[in-house]
This record gives structure tokens, C-alpha cells and sequence, in this order.
């Protein structure tokens, strides 16, 4: 066993506190037991991994014990524990968990590669994975067509990389003998550029027989987040997470009133400016101030802190007045308001008049309700797989960004917002309860992942559902502000959807007023196209249909003409080919041609030049964009691939991808093609 004994708590200044209860950890987990009771020697020889090790190697039509059992292993067991975090709401980034996950899924993938896979396997996994522990976890059953697919598009998109960042790792170690040690600059690019975690770099480093310069990895990881930081401005020096904590110590939470009333009184207990405790602010001085209670809402669970302002009245009779900027919670429950001194003197015992902007805090409410009603929709219409990656709701409109694997459809937006409105047009009072938090997700609560519960927990439930009257429509833990009635939110308007990360997507929508006019501004547009077409307001599409029609075909004709220019245009265009080492080449750059121009001059040229290979690039708008082809007698002996990447590089760019006949890349500098067809020279004649 991997026995841990505790026994104490270590505190800052080295003192050893007993524990109140002392124990032991075995660390004798689920595939320890199992290896035990089946009278195995490794938990890969268990019933928990068999299965998907005969799936990993039917698949790929492997040996699952021979030279190669150590990649069907790594599959195995990194397929379980990403189709766990996806089904927990994890999704694959390049920051935090999803980062993680993206470097577990990963090195699973280049195992695969490794196997021969010539198609993205581990999705195709996942059924044997929910067939085996689906019913002991019914998550993996909810969310299997989501994991399944989050899977397979990130396994595309390594593919893509895989290529380009192999063909770096090719040229850099191509020296490197046994024993030899990569440098740390291309282990970085490799991770920067291509998406390659340090430690796929070193597995396959392992792989050929030498070892990556870590130590030089770490200078340009820190090289570049010491330049990330150079261009970062901050907004002035703050309090620390200790500072905070110990400030909650001493005077304990801040009481939040602001449930019920915009408006309260509050003493002030303390004033933190530049990050140090100071005991009055004066006019024009601006800080970060606690009061005992607050009407003011603190940032949190995706809602923005209120701004409003404060009057006061000093000992000596003065008045004092300030504005309230923004307020944030610290150390948990602390409330810091961040106020500008417009008048007066205030210091630490005052007895302060709070007043939060009644407006703002309306709709802000009515967003925020909005966002709880959308992401009910949301499951509803694209399936339960849905989870919640962030939201933020202001008195302006709600952001609300959830894990979807692809473009949410004009008809699946019309379907939510249909359903939104429903709910709003039942004009059901919101009801809220304080309850335990296994409690309440017992009772349905919807609780996010990664976010941290207290002993007890607020639960609002909104609505009706729309199928069954009986159960509630929407029903989860929050502890911000909301409607008193579904029917004050009013309106609901999805204005957009896009995508901000791999799987990740986002919906704005706006409430309200702020809806009624957004939609009164959409309805002008159209009338006003309608006036100047000439037609009614009903056959705008259509119009605007036919218009783009006909942009498409004189753009078609404009782009044959600067085809059969290239092609035929006298000058150099209709030179010969010249010869290098052998091999025909007919090199151009063609001024006006952009790089999907360039494919069809390209296969014309290839036919012309009959054995050889046509580099041309493209000049538009100061950037350049290369295509290679290469006849099909000479593919064994030349890569389009290799030559278009040559040619990027030099023209400043990072490389290109492609077949071995067939390759296209692109660089910010136009002016240095003849720099790149030069580059495409020299590699022929090496």
C-alpha cells in the first residue's frame, strides 16, 4: 500500500498542530482492490482495463500484449479519465482544467498515431467505455454523444498540428544522435505554436533516443510570460487573498441586504487604498471600503457588482458624498466597494447612507433570471450534454457561454427564445429556499461544476416546465439577484451566437426595454432596405438573395479572368519552365491572385509542365499566400508540403500544410515572394 500518515497541521511559522482526528490514507483504491481480488500483478491486467485495451487494439488490428501494449494502455486509460471531465463540463483549452484535459487527450491521441490509426480513434472507444461503467456512473450515459464528439473535433484538429509540428521535430533532431538533447526553443515552439504539452515532446524524444533541454523550455516560457505581463496594465495595487482573509477575521462577513431593498445604511469598519489599510479617504482619493451591511451586490456567480453612491455625515457636521465604481467579494463574503470621494471626508466608523442604482439593479435582475430560463432552454433543445462555461449579466444584457461541439442553428435560437418567453408569459412568482447543497441537487438543483458551496445554499426555481406543470422549469443554486416574477423579465432576444473556444460557444441576448429596442432598430433596417430596393418589407430577403447571386457570378467571372491572365498573359507567364537537379519547375507570383486563385492556375500549370513541380504565389492586400503542385510521377521524389513550408518561412511565416502533391500556406510579408520562391530553388538544388 501507499500508506500516508496524517497527523498534524503545519502552519506558516513551522508549528505542528495535532490534528483532531489522526489517519491514514492506503491509498488502496478501486483498480488496487480489483488487481488483488482478480490475482493480478497490474491494474491493466483487470477487468476494469481488458476491455478497452481488446477494443483499443481491434481497432487499430494490434497486438494488445506486444511491443506496442504500452501505447494500448495509455489509451485506455487516458479514454476514462477525459470522457470523465467532459461529462463533468470540461472541455478542452489552453488554460486551467481544460488544459489538462487537452494534454491527457492528447497524448492518447499521438499513442494512437503511434498504433497506426489512420482515422481519429478515440471517440470510436466510447461505447465500450459507457458499456462498462455507464451504469455505475449514469453520467458517462447522459453525456456519451457529446464526449464522443468533443473527442473526435479535437482529435481533427491534432491531427492537423501533428503533421506540422513532426515535420518541425523532423528537421530539428535530424542531427541528434543517441543520447543527443533537443533544444528548448523548439520544444517550445512545438507547444506554443503547434499545441504540444512538453511531456508528448518528451515521450517521443524518448521514443528516438535522446532528451529535451527542460531548463531551456522553462527561460522562453518564462521569456514570453514576462512579455505578456509587459503589455499588461494593471489598475493599481490591491489588497492580497492573506489581507483580505485576515480583514475577514477580524471583522467577520458582510451582511447583504440587497434581496430586498436597493437602499440601506452601512458603518464603515474598513478602507484598503493601495493595497494597505488606511483610516480616511478624502475628496478625489479613491479605495476599496467594508461596511457591516450593503444593499450593494459584490461580483460573483456571473453577475456584475452594482454601482451607485454613498452619503455621509461626519462627526463635525460635514457631509460627504462619493460614487460607488464597482463592488467585489473578497475572502468569501467580504463586500468591497471601490468608491471615488467626490466630497468630504470619509473615515473608518462612519455611518454611511448606501444607495444602489434602482434602474440598473431592475434589469440586471431581469438578465440574470434571463440567463437561469436560457440555460434550462439550452439542455432542453440541444440535449442534456449542455453545461454552463461561464456567464456574465450586467445591467446591459447577459453572456452566457455553454459547451456545445457545434453552431447553434437559426432554428434551435428560435426554439429557445420561444421557449424563454413562454416561461416569462406564465408570470409565476421566482421562488427561492436556503437549503443543504447535497440536499438541493437531490431535489434537481442544477449546481456548476468547479464552483465551491457553503453549508447551506440558496435554490431559485423559475417557472413551470412547459410539458408538465407539475415540476418546476428551472431549478439551480445561486446567490445572486433575480425578478420577483418570471413576467418582470418582460422580453427575451437572442442578438447573437458564436464560438470562443474549442467546443465552447456563446449566446448575448438582451431583456426588456433594452430587447423592445433592439428588435424596433431591426425593423428599421428592414424598412429602409425595403425603401431602397423599392420593394415591401416581405421580399427583402428575396431581393437581398438575388443580389448576392449576382456578386457570386461576377465574382466567378473576375476570378477566371485573372486566371486566364496568369495563364496567358505574354511576358514570363508563358516562359518555359526552367530545370533545377532535374526537375521542371514553373515558379510565378501573380499580383491580384489569392490563395484559393492560386489552385486552379496551379493545376492548369501542372498539366502544362507535364513532369515537375509549380510553385506560385500570391499577392493581395501586402500578404502573400503559396501553392505547390506536384506532378504525379514526381510525388515519391518531391514533397509540395516541404517546399510550400520553405517558402513560408522565408516570407516570415510558420509553415504550411498538405499532401505530398498538393500543399497551400500563407505569410503577413507579400513583399519577400521572390524571397519565397527563391527558398523553393534552393531546396530543389540541395
Amino acid at each position: 500500500w501507499n500508506l500516508v500518515f496524517m497527523q498534524y497541521e503545519q502552519l506558516p511559522g513551522g508549528e505542528r498542530v495535532p490534528l483532531p482526528k489522526p489517519s491514514i490514507d492506503t491509498g488502496m483504491g478501486l483498480e488496487r482492490i480489483a488487481s488483488v481480488l482478480q490475482g493480478k500483478n497490474s491494474v491493466f491486467d483487470t477487468d476494469l482495463f481488458q476491455t478497452l485495451i481488446a477494443a483499443s487494439a481491434d481497432a487499430t488490428s494490434t497486438d494488445p500484449n506486444g511491443e506496442m501494449a504500452a501505447s494500448h494502455r495509455v489509451i485506455a486509460d487516458h479514454l476514462r479519465s477525459s470522457s470523465f471531465l467532459i461529462a463533468d463540463g470540461v472541455t478542452p483549452s489552453n488554460e486551467g482544467r481544460g488544459y489538462v484535459l487537452r494534454r491527457i487527450m492528447r497524448r492518447a491521441m499521438r499513442h494512437a498515431h503511434l498504433l497506426g490509426a489512420a482515422d481519429p480513434l478515440m471517440h470510436r472507444l466510447v461505447p465500450t467505455l459507457v458499456s462498462e461503467m455507464g451504469e455505475a456512473f449514469p453520467e458517462l450515459k447522459r453525456a456519451q454523444a457529446f464526449v464522443e464528439d468533443t473527442l473526435k473535433q479535437e482529435e481533427i484538429r491534432f491531427r492537423t498540428t501533428l503533421g506540422r509540428g513532426m515535420g518541425l521535430l523532423e528537421d530539428a533532431s535530424r542531427d541528434l544522435g543517441e543520447g543527443g538533447v533537443l533544444s528548448g526553443q523548439t520544444a517550445f515552439t512545438l507547444y506554443d505554436t503547434y499545441g504540444f504539452p512538453l511531456d508528448l515532446t518528451q515521450d517521443e524524444a524518448r521514443r528516438r533516443g535522446f532528451t529535451v533541454d527542460t531548463d531551456a523550455f522553462d527561460a522562453a516560457m518564462n521569456e514570453q510570460k514576462a512579455r505578456s505581463r509587459e503589455h499588461w496594465t494593471g489598475s493599481g495595487q490591491t489588497a492580497s487573498t492573506g489581507e483580505w482573509l485576515a480583514l475577514r477575521d477580524r471583522l467577520g462577513p458582510t451582511v447583504f441586504t440587497g434581496y430586498d431593498a436597493v437602499e440601506g445604511s452601512g458603518e464603515v469598519l474598513a478602507i484598503v487604498r493601495d493595497g494597505a489599510s488606511v483610516d480616511d479617504l478624502s475628496a478625489g482619493q479613491t479605495a476599496e471600503v467594508l461596511f457591516d451591511q450593503t444593499p450593494f451586490y459584490g461580483e460573483g456567480g456571473g453577475q456584475a457588482g452594482d454601482k451607485g453612491e454613498i452619503e455621509w455625515t461626519d462627526a463635525s457636521g460635514q457631509q460627504g458624498s462619493a460614487t460607488v465604481l464597482d463592488v467585489q467579494k473578497h475572502a468569501g463574503d467580504l463586500f468591497a466597494h471601490r468608491i471615488e470621494v467626490t466630497t468630504g471626508t470619509l473615515g473608518i466608523g462612519a455611518r454611511a447612507q448606501l444607495r444602489s442604482s434602482a434602474q440598473a439593479r431592475l434589469t440586471t435582475r431581469a438578465n440574470h433570471s434571463a440567463a437561469h430560463l436560457l440555460h434550462k432552454a439550452l439542455a432542453n433543445v440541444l440535449g442534456g450534454h449542455v453545461a454552463q462555461k461561464g456567464q456574465m449579466v450586467d445591467a446591459e444584457r447577459l453572456r452566457f457561454d455553454f459547451s456545445h461541439n457545434a453552431p447553434v442553428t437559426e432554428d434551435e435560437l428560435a426554439r429557445m427564445e420561444d421557449e424563454v418567453n413562454a416561461v416569462i408569459r406564465q408570470n409565476l412568482p421566482a421562488e427561492t429556499k436556503m437549503m443543504g447543497p447535497q440536499e438541493a441537487i437531490a431535489a434537481g438543483a442544477v449546481a456548476l461544476f468547479g464552483e465551491k458551496y457553503g453549508d447551506e445554499v440558496r435554490v431559485l426555481t423559475l417557472g413551470r416546465d412547459l410539458a408538465e406543470a407539475d415540476k418546476p422549469y428551472s431549478v439551480e443554486l445561486c446567490g445572486g439577484t433575480h425578478v420577483a416574477r418570471t413576467g418582470d423579465i418582460a422580453l427575451f432576444k437572442i442578438v447573437s451566437e458564436s464560438g470562443i473556444a474549442a467546443g465552447v460557444r456563446r449566446i448575448e441576448a438582451l431583456t426588456g426595454e433594452a430587447a423592445r429596442q433592439f428588435l424596433l432598430a431591426q425593423a428599421g433596417v428592414a424598412k429602409s432596405l425595403a425603401q431602397s430596393f423599392k420593394v415591401q418589407v416581405a421580399d427583402v430577403p428575396a431581393r437581398v438573395e438575388a443580389l448576392t447571386a449576382d456578386r457570386r457570378a461576377l465574382e466567378k467571372q473576375v476570378a477566371e479572368l485573372k486566371k486566364q491572365l496568369a495563364l496567358g498573359g505574354g511576358g514570363s507567364a508563358n516562359a518555359a519552365p526552367e530545370e533545377i537537379n532535374g526537375v521542371k519547375l514553373i515558379a510565378r507570383v501573380l499580383d491580384g491572385v489569392d490563395g484559393k486563385g492560386l489552385r486552379g492556375v496551379a493545376e492548369d500549370f501542372r498539366k502544362q509542365v507535364g513532369s515537375g513541380v509549380v510553385a506560385l504565389i500570391g499577392v493581395t492586400e501586402g500578404k502573400a499566400a503559396i501553392t505547390v503542385a506536384v506532378t504525379s510521377d514526381m510525388a515519391g521524389k518531391v514533397n509540395a508540403a516541404d517546399l510550400a513550408r520553405v517558402a513560408v518561412i522565408a516570407m516570415g511565416g510558420q509553415g504550411a500544410g498538405g499532401k505530398p502533391d498538393f500543399a497551400q500556406g500563407g505569410a503577413p510579408d507579400g513583399s519577400k515572394a521572390e524571397d519565397g520562391l527563391a527558398a523553393v530553388r534552393a531546396a530543389l538544388a540541395d
